[in-house]
């Protein structure tokens, strides 16, 4: 198992950490992803023989948001 924390731009309610949480959540190898609104981070764990930071990054960006 491993983890990434991600620098996230343009989460700015509760709704839009849901909306990337339930994006990774529903992604082939992410075990878990946790948004953090205050920082702008979103903390996932994930499987890296099912799937890589760069799918994860296309997930993010691929809900509206930019990832640093």
């Amino acid at each position: 198992m491993s983890e990434v924390t991600l620098t996230v731009k343009g989460m700015t309610c509760g709704e839009c950490v849901q909306k990337v949480e339930k994006a990774l959540a529903g992604s082939r190898g992410v075990e878990r992803a946790m948004a953090d609104l205050e920082t702008g981070h979103v903390k996932v764990e994930y499987e890296e023989d099912l799937v890589g930071n760069n799918q994860i990054k296309k997930t993010i960006e691929q809900t509206g948001y930019e990832v640093e």
